[in-house]
């Protein structure tokens, strides 16, 4: 098995991941192009913090930010074994990271619900290794629950949309839901910060099944 796009696809092991480095190789921007918030925080009192991987991060963010109660938005890289990785080394699929869109919110105006809604309905979770056009281990389907909360509010979320999706005649879920500290956060290169903003006409490779989420319990609906 190897990496390479467009061949057969498998996670690497640690062993077999590009050892990084011990800090970023490029400098981050400042701040948000669209909300003028600081992509790195600090970030206000009882605000929350989520991340998600759906495929390219250029399409998932601009869905973010877009979302009332969304302060910030930050592309980068998760879900992987080397430290630091610079883009070219993720999209062999050496790395095993996953281009993936942190998104810093207040509970108070928008439900971490309502952001798996988003998630689930932007992108089509049944691909594996794919998202439309985009193949490779890079643009799998992950949630990245930042709190016990969240977690169990994204499982109760998989296993309704599993059920949506099946009656909708798709196949099972690949999604996988990991614990956001035990995978460390990498910032994406300037060019991938609010990349459709800088490049309205640029690539997006966002797209859905169509297939809406039913409503969530309301346990569920509150946890962010």
């Amino acid at each position: 098995m190897v990496f390479a796009r467009g061949r057969g696809l498998r996670m690497p092991t640690p062993e077999e991941a590009p050892v990084g480095r011990d800090a970023l190789a490029y400098a981050v921007p400042e701040r948000h192009t669209v909300l003028g918030t600081p992509l790195q925080g600090p970030c206000p009192e009882g605000f929350e913090v989520a991340g998600f991987a759906l495929g390219c991060f250029w399409g998932g963010e601009r869905a973010f930010w877009r979302t009332p109660g969304v302060w910030t938005t930050l592309t980068g890289f998760q879900g992987g074994f080397t430290p630091h990785p610079v883009d070219d080394e993720v999209r062999t699929g050496l790395t095993g990271h996953a281009e993936t869109v942190r998104v810093v919110f207040d509970p108070a105006k928008v439900a971490y619900a309502r952001l798996l809604r988003l998630f689930w309905e932007s992108h089509d979770p049944t691909q594996g290794f794919r998202q439309g056009n985009d193949v490779g281990t890079h643009v799998r389907s992950i949630v990245f629950a930042h709190t016990p909360a969240q977690r169990a509010a994204a499982e109760e979320s998989r296993r309704r949309y599993q059920q949506d999706l099946s009656a909708a005649g798709y196949g099972a879920i690949t999604t996988e839901i990991l614990d956001a500290g035990d995978h460390p956060f990498y910032p994406a290169q300037a060019l991938h910060q609010q990349y459709l903003d800088k490049n309205p006409w640029g690539y997006c490779g966002a797209g859905g099944t169509g297939v809406e989420l039913s409503e969530l319990p309301k346990a569920a609906r509150g946890a962010a």
